[in-house]
């Protein structure tokens, strides 16, 4: 079978196995498989699988809404993205896209962004592993060092800020599975995550601290991440800042600005 007609072929099957109706006489081949008695049980074991997945892959957006409703929201999305790639622990990358226009997530406004950090775990818990920075090397950095060396967001940082609600909160209680969210003050609140050691962790990040990371990556230097971040929060404490993001994990190492490093 010439490649073109495998990726038809391809097409046609994985489309049977969405449809719980097949509309016969587009494909010989696959209407002759989709009527087999077997088949039914393979689409359900595909389904199963999907929905499996993503409930693995979504803790946290599973403990919220419960599992009935999960589970027939994850259909929902199942029936219109199957898996790309076999490993299934980066299935449903999109999950929380799809839980923004899904109306019976309406009542819960913030569910997609907590989709997006149970996402961002699976990113640092897959993502290579680097070495540490030394807090050291950052202490011993004077003035003009500053204005030249930045620092490099460790592969496996991730992070976000989200201005509508207290995400870090709500995720983190929730993916923990320790009790009812409680009272929370309801102000915007991001998150970063890291894994320096083999276990993914988390905390709390405010706007400055996700304006400074984000200028890191960008290739800023210290002093310019610095600059960035002071223009969103004028009363940000960088020393304590700095000294939370290296303890954390959060860089690799340092780099030149002028070298691309």
């Amino acid at each position: 079978m010439r490649s073109s007609n495998l990726a038809a072929f391809q097409e046609a099957f994985a489309r049977a196995l969405l449809a719980p109706q097949r509309v016969a006489g587009t494909d010989a081949a696959i209407d002759r498989l989709a009527a087999q008695p077997g088949f039914a049980v393979y689409r359900n074991t595909v389904m199963k699988g999907c929905i499996d997945a993503l409930q693995a892959n979504y803790p946290a957006v599973a403990r919220l809404v419960g599992e009935e409703w999960f589970r027939a929201a994850a259909a929902v999305f199942a029936h219109h993205a199957l898996p790309q790639h076999p490993t299934l622990l980066d299935y449903g990358a999109r999950y929380a896209v799809f839980l923004e226009s899904f109306a019976p997530a309406a009542e819960l406004p913030y569910l997609a962004d907590v989709a997006r950090l149970d996402r961002l775990w699976s990113e640092a818990h897959v993502a290579a592993d680097a070495p540490v920075l030394d807090p050291a090397a950052v202490a011993a950095l004077g003035e003009p060092q500053m204005r030249q060396a930045r620092l490099v967001p460790h592969p496996t940082a991730r992070w976000r800020w989200f201005e509508q609600a207290p995400i870090h909160a709500i995720w983190s209680r929730n993916r923990a599975c320790d009790g009812e969210i409680g009272e929370l003050a309801w102000r915007g609140e991001g998150a970063l995550l890291t894994r320096p050691f083999g276990e993914v962790l988390h905390c709390p990040l405010g706007r400055a601290g996700a304006a400074f990371l984000d200028a890191c990556a960008g290739g800023e230097s210290i002093h310019g991440a610095v600059v960035v971040a002071l223009d969103v929060d004028e009363h940000a404490d960088f020393s304590a800042l700095i000294s939370q993001l290296l303890a954390a994990g959060a860089f690799s190492a340092l780099g030149r600005r002028d070298n691309g490093v």
